[in-house]
């Protein structure tokens, strides 16, 4: 995908209103893929409206957080949220604490998402510096490698610095003041000073000893310093007088701040860390098929929720003691699995949008970003989550007997970081890791295509029904529904997802087979679609909102109604209907599914303007009325009621045929879908 596909200050704007406004907003952060807020009230109707927003893939509530997985295009919305809400500042006396576990999940992803790809490109450009002096042995001591190298280390050397902008900003404290006190723990004086104490001296700050205790590259200590700060500063802002506040407060909070976190914070918060790396440590070392069992099959589960930022001190930790770690080695290999699930997929189906979405998933998760595999694809699917996770516990395992480490830490580990395995002491890492790697890529391929994938099976390019059978099913495709909210159908959708369209990716409910006075129907190449709508006929290149003009959400037409009632088009059933009633989709008896979206933007109205006649997964028949709605208070809101009349899995079919009416009347046929 190239260029601005959305538009993302108004789903910038949609989002807000829908969680409740700027007052609901206790702070905001985004990920990779995620837009994080933390709402002081949720609610199940907002998950709902933001998952059927276009460009949402789905939300996860979890961690004391507001997930919205939005994908590659996170930052822009992100952006523009930002313009919206007053993130730095906004007040969060009333948010909901959650418990201490979700607190500290909620911190490690506001602290490290905002930085990662700077630690994961400073990652890659170390794994290129081991590859070139393979390539070229003493190429370590050519200048030109040597100023990579330093540039390649430096975000890691003064990580605390980092540390202090983010943790400032979630812990709302004066960033300046922050860094200055987390510069003052990466200061080389310091660093020998710890050096002289490691050598047998004894140094001390007012008669406390100090310890030989150092803080580049560490996360606790600065975190904890920069979280204690946010209280200090506030006790002094609100006893000194303004006058003198803007120089005595940053006074008093360094000479405060730094000595303790030197004498106090620092080690404890450093052995803690250290601690549970040890912890872990200990498991790999004497029990490793397990603990690769453990990270290679659930790492990804770890990510659906949203948690994978937990484990970042412990690596880092791990890095910093070692030098090495085996936790990134073994997170690669659950990586990997992930894009095997998602070539298993791709390979499999007939269905052509399916394998679009599949491609762009699995390019993106060559650089360690799983999201858009997992939920569009793999969770969505079901099947090759589990085959997935499976594999990479597998691969894990195998790997594991040639004990597998990371010698350089990798923000987003993947495919592009395994390289970071290479190092000439332990000469079985890297196999361990490419072995592992290729059973986690392999193994999933396999059981996808013995197995199945799951709810699309049975739609192909060519509407051959042969494929379910093939898949070990009989009759119409059991559908699915993806964690994304309302959507439209199967993987029809799907390409709306490769269009930041992803909400709309969730998949048809369970269909039964078709009754016997419907095969004849089903049997013939060709059917007609009825006029839903009484009113006038518009090409899709008049809705004035590009995912439907584009025709990214499907082929059709659009209604510019007359009446207030939307009526069944054909025989079949009820397959999706929008929370806010405004969308609804169909599914015929054939197989042809159909959307129908009254008005644009009408998911502010919350379902004020209309009345369902019917429930999710109903028998319909051709003439039934499905919904009423008020056109006036549409209107009466600015909107416009211009309905657009969707095929979403046209890609099963070998042409769709516009009517040459120019107005739509009951009976009217609007449309033609030749198989």
């Amino acid at each position: 995908m190239s260029g601005k596909v959305r538009d993302y200050p108004k789903l910038a704007q949609d989002i807000l209103e829908a969680v409740g406004g700027e007052q609901n907003i206790a702070g905001a952060t985004r990920c990779a893929t995620r837009l994080r807020l933390v709402l002081k009230e949720s609610s199940t109707q907002a998950k709902e409206t933001v998952s059927a927003m276009p460009g949402v893939i789905t939300v996860v509530e979890n961690g004391g957080q507001f997930q919205i997985v939005i994908g590659q295009h996170v930052g822009e919305v992100y952006d523009e949220f930002a313009k919206l809400v007053n993130i730095d500042q906004s007040a969060d006396g009333n948010a909901p604490k959650g418990t201490i576990v979700n607190r500290i999940i909620a911190t490690m992803s506001a602290v490290f998402a905002p930085f990662v790809y700077i630690l994961a490109a400073a990652g890659i450009m170390q794994g290129l510096l081991i590859i070139t002096n393979l390539l070229f042995p003493g190429a370590d001591q050519n200048s030109t490698y040597q100023v990579i190298s330093f540039i390649s280390w430096s975000p890691f050397t003064f990580l605390p610095i980092f540390i202090a902008i983010t943790a400032s900003k979630h812990f709302k404290t004066n960033m300046f003041i922050a860094v200055a006190c987390c510069a003052a723990l990466v200061s080389p004086t310091w660093a020998e000073m710890a050096a002289q104490i490691a050598d047998g001296g004894s140094l001390n700050f007012a008669g406390i000893a100090l310890t030989e205790t150092t803080y580049t590259s560490t996360v606790l200590p600065p975190l904890f310093l920069v979280w204690i700060l946010s209280y200090l500063e506030t006790f002094l802002n609100k006893r000194m007088h303004e006058v003198i506040r803007p120089l005595f407060v940053p006074l008093l909070c360094m000479i405060i701040m730094v000595p303790l976190t030197i004498v106090l914070i620092g080690p404890v918060t450093t052995m803690g860390a250290n601690g549970i790396a040890n912890g872990y440590n200990f498991l790999a070392e004497h029990a490793p098929a397990l603990a690769g069992a453990i990270v290679g099959g659930l790492w990804q589960v770890i990510v659906i929720f949203g948690v994978h930022w937990g484990v970042t001190p412990m690596v880092l930790a791990n890095f910093e003691q070692y030098g090495r770690d085996s936790f990134q080695a073994f997170q690669t290999i659950a990586v990997v699995a992930q894009i095997g699930a998602v070539l298993g997929v791709i390979l499999k189906t007939r269905n052509r949008e399916t394998r679009k979405i599949g491609v762009s998933a699995g390019v993106t998760g060559l650089f360690g970003i799983t999201e858009p595999a997992i939920y569009g694809i793999t969770l969505r699917f079901k099947k090759p989550m589990i085959f997935g996770c499976i594999s990479g516990a597998v691969g894990a395992i195998v790997a594991s007997f040639f004990h597998p480490y990371y010698f350089a830490y990798a923000g987003l580990p993947g495919p592009l970081t395994i390289v970071n395995g290479i190092n000439a002491d332990y000469p079985t890492s890297i196999w361990g890791l490419l072995i592992g790697a290729a059973i986690a890529i392999v193994l999933p391929v396999i059981l996808i295509q013995l197995f199945g994938y799951g709810v699309d099976e049975a739609t192909s390019s060519d509407g051959d029904a042969s494929l379910a059978n093939e898949q070990g099913k009989t009759g119409t495709a059991q559908q699915t529904p993806a964690p994304a909210g309302i959507g439209t159908l199967n993987s029809a959708t799907a390409s709306s997802a490769h269009h930041d369209n992803t909400n709309l990716a969730a998949s048809t409910p369970n269909t039964a087979q078709p009754a016997d006075e419907h095969a004849s129907a089903i049997l013939t190449n060709e059917e007609t679609i009825s006029a839903p709508l009484i009113g006038k006929i518009l090409p899709l290149s008049a809705v004035p909102d590009e995912a439907f003009s584009s025709g990214a959400m499907g082929q059709g037409i659009a209604i510019q109604p007359d009446d207030n009632k939307l009526y069944a088009p054909f025989d079949g059933t009820i397959a999706t209907i929008a929370p806010t009633l405004h969308a609804i989709g169909l599914q015929s008896d054939s197989g042809v599914e159909l959307f129908i979206h009254i008005g644009l933007d009408t998911v502010k109205l919350k379902g004020a303007p209309f009345t369902l006649h019917v429930q999710d997964g109903d028998r319909i028949r051709k003439g039934d009325l499905l919904l009423t709605f008020d056109r006036e208070q549409i209107e009466q809101q600015g909107l416009p009621v211009i309905t657009p009349v969707l095929v979403t899995n046209g890609y099963d079919y070998k042409d769709i045929v516009v009517g040459t009416l120019d107005h739509a009347t009951r009976d009217a046929d609007i449309l033609t879908v030749i198989r």
